[in-house]
């Protein structure tokens, strides 16, 4: 059903005064609060209508209404309006970027930032290694049969890969192969150069030299043998608990659990790399959704875009998605500039 002017209006005030009080929402507090214009049992019909058509549900007949997630899509699509980060918040933004100190973790501090002006959990995941410029590519013979691939990017992130090899290249060699490597690396991504040196074993028509196909082998085998732990950050989850929808204790139980689970978390926000804008994933819309919990996410990025992390908040379904997803989006934009300004330094 295409919802008409009346009821978008009646359906956007219901869902405010349900974020607002977690109440049930009654027709009597829409028409004394909103600027309606109608009488309480004219708005009581179309909650009516809107209850049929999956928008709301009444908890019990005395009740008011609650919204659903489909009602909350409908207001996040369609109705929402953006709140503007006002000047307080924005110099609170600006000034801890500016006054992180060299021994700080930049990740925390930026989750612990945007869980305090939110208040709710906070999680920044840092940008994986594949999206990132590669520097450097150096093998060191370790045992036989065996070799440590280090791999170190522009942005000087370091991984170790182990790989096996039928036996280990001469010193001489191996400086060779480590000066052909170089050539390939300079400006594509770990994803990039795994996605060519693949293109240059399968092609056959592509004739190499003995020492370049050694090379490309040995290449190819550390970046395919899989990136490792994420690295993952929350802050806020005593805040988190504070809220009124997990005090049941079977409610806690799953909260802590999606915040154990951090590969799902991630996995989440993995998605938000893929697209422009911030992201917002309500609880039941996904296969593997994450309990009774909403996901607020954006990317940040570093280095023209090429470098790219996550910054999210956790919350219950009732938040104020007007005013944290301004948050959500200046904060990731700090934390991008603050890095790439931290490279550019480290490089001068």
């Amino acid at each position: 059903m295409e919802l008409n002017a009346r009821a978008r209006k009646i359906l956007y005030a219901a869902v405010t005064e349900f974020i607002s009080t977690g109440e049930p929402v009654g027709s009597r507090t829409l028409a004394r609060k909103y600027d309606i214009d109608l009488s309480p049992a004219s708005i009581r019909n179309v909650l009516s209508d809107l209850e049929e058509e999956g928008y709301f549900h009444q908890p019990h007949a005395s009740a008011g209404r609650v919204p659903t997630d489909r009602a909350f899509r409908f207001f996040i699509d369609g109705l929402m309006q953006l709140r503007e980060i006002n000047e307080g918040e924005r110099v609170a933004i600006e000034r801890r970027f500016r006054e992180i100190e060299p021994d700080e973790n930049p990740l925390r501090e930026t989750a612990r930032l945007l869980s305090k002006l939110t208040g709710t959990a906070a999680v920044v995941v840092a940008p994986r290694i594949e999206n990132q410029v590669l520097k450097q590519l150096r093998f060191i013979p370790t045992r036989p049969g065996e070799m440590l691939a280090v791999v170190v990017t522009a942005s000087g992130n370091v991984e170790n890969r182990f790989v096996r090899v039928e036996s280990h290249p001469p010193n001489e060699e191996l400086e060779r192969i480590h000066n052909l490597l170089d050539d390939v690396l300079e400006g594509r991504s770990l994803r990039e150069v795994r996605e060519l040196f693949a293109r240059r074993l399968q092609d056959a028509r592509n004739e190499i030299g003995v020492l370049r196909r050694r090379a490309f082998e040995l290449g190819d085998a550390a970046l395919r043998s899989g990136p490792g732990q994420v690295d993952v950050v929350i802050e806020g989850q005593a805040q988190l608990l504070d809220k009124p929808e997990f005090a049941d204790v079977d409610r806690i139980k799953a909260l802590v659990r999606v915040l154990e689970e951090r590969e799902r978390l991630v996995a989440f926000l993995d998605r938000t790399i893929e697209t422009r804008g911030v992201q917002i994933v309500l609880p039941g819309e996904e296969e593997e959704a994450l309990g009774e919990v909403s996901l607020i996410g954006t990317r940040y990025s570093v280095d023209e875009a090429r470098v790219q992390g996550t910054v999210g908040v956790i919350g219950p379904k009732r938040m104020d998605y007007a005013a944290i997803v301004p948050l959500v989006h200046e904060t990731a934009q700090g934390l991008g500039k603050y890095l790439a300004k931290k490279n550019r330094d480290s490089d001068e």
